[in-house]
């Protein structure tokens, strides 16, 4: 994480009811200035030409994310509450300097180290929570402190905790079954649980999904430790898995290639409510790919895999909107820490617009026809049959 990074997440986590963003780098800047107004929930960006003003809506969940990609080529972020003005300064060099100044006193302190500042925020799953899978994990002591070397995973962990968390409080559940396919040892599931069941209240069950009879033998005995009755593991395949309940929620976290297209599919045909989704190892396309027009996208291997694996995820996205989910790819970790870093959050709308549906699928088409691709997902869901 960036300099910019950190102190902008300071910023957004300080309880700002505005974030004025100014002073752009160019002359030729579109906006000369950007105000973000936080009110509740939602936020809306009013990004001023010197004779328009175009507006942008969203999450305060994704305040952080918004706030740095809006800001870019821009020299001075203020946020603004009712007790505080945060200032963030770029310079020419893009190096960053942090101030607080008091509305009280009018006091200017200067800022502790960013990485400070990660070890003091407000995580859903905070310091002192009794969550035995964490200890076990090696990520809490059994004190509840969080173990030094293990912060990233930490900070990991409650990240995925906050995507779920802006879906399932919005959504006003107060009973949820989750499928999560391709647990593997099952830590993430462990924890999902714990904080659906102990931190929301909710009436919760979970089914986790794995090929391992030893990994699923194992989970199903931590389960019974911990005294998790509505969670269980079982042997089984992806591929055309029933499952025991109806679902409102599916996670599969690093299904490997096409075993993602088959959750998604099957997320898809019990209509789940939710879905979120990290992939993992998309070689699929990267064997089909083959383009007339864009041989530099396929002339260098390392492009080529990584331009394969964005297009398999973007082609997942705009099909999950084709069936009518709201979809977003979202950054899970920093690339430093892995190069797997993109989730799919898929929540299902009341209704989708039949235009926008035709577009996400033409997209979809039109991507498919000039790298000659076609995607296990496609076939699944089968387009072209529903005419």
């Amino acid at each position: 994480m960036t300099e910019l990074e950190q102190y902008i997440q300071r910023i957004t986590v300080a309880g700002v009811t505005k974030i004025i963003i100014s002073n752009p780098g160019l002359k030729s800047a579109e906006f000369r200035k950007i105000v973000i107004e936080v009110k509740g929930e939602s936020f809306q960006a009013s990004k001023y030409t010197q004779k328009q003003v175009f507006h942008e809506n969203g999450r305060t969940g994704e305040l952080a994310e918004a706030t740095l990609r809006l800001a870019e080529g821009y020299r001075q972020i203020n946020g603004i509450s009712p007790e505080e003005e945060h200032i963030i300064l770029v310079s020419r060099k893009g190096n960053c300097s942090y101030k607080v100044k008091k509305s009280a006193s009018g006091l200017i302190r200067a800022s502790a180290p960013a990485q400070d500042h990660n070890r003091r925020k407000n995580y859903i799953l905070s310091e002192g929570m009794q969550i035995p899978p964490l200890v076990d994990m090696g990520i809490f002591t059994a004190e509840g402190k969080v173990v030094s070397s293990m912060y990233d995973k930490y900070k990991q962990i409650n990240r995925f905790i906050e995507i779920l968390d802006d879906e399932i409080r919005e959504a006003g559940l107060k009973k949820v079954n989750v499928i999560d396919f391709g647990c593997g040892k099952s830590y993430l599931t462990f924890v999902v649980y714990y904080y659906l069941k102990e931190v929301l209240g909710l009436d919760t069950r979970i089914m986790g999904l794995d090929l391992k009879e030893d990994v699923i033998r194992k989970c199903n005995a931590a389960a019974a430790k911990y005294g998790y009755d509505g969670l269980s593991f079982e042997v089984g395949n992806i591929d055309g898995y029933e499952a025991p309940f109806d679902v409102d929620m599916v996670i599969t976290l690093h299904a490997c290639d096409t075993a993602t297209d088959f959750a998604l599919y099957n997320a898809v045909q019990w209509k789940a409510r939710m879905i979120f989704s990290v992939p993992c190892c998309q070689h699929e396309l990267n064997q089909q790919l083959q383009t007339e027009h864009f041989t530099l996208m396929s002339r260098y291997g390392i492009i080529k895999e990584r331009f394969a694996a964005l297009a398999t995820d973007a082609i997942r996205g705009n099909l999950l909107e084709y069936c009518g989910y709201r979809t977003q790819l979202l950054e899970f970790v920093d690339l430093s820490h892995t190069p797997k870093n993109i989730l799919i959050r898929a929540v299902k709308r009341p209704m989708t617009p039949g235009k926008l549906k035709e577009k996400a699928l033409g997209e979809v088409k039109a991507m498919m026809e000039e790298f000659s691709f076609t995607p296990t997902l496609y076939r699944l869901l089968d387009p072209d049959a529903r005419g």
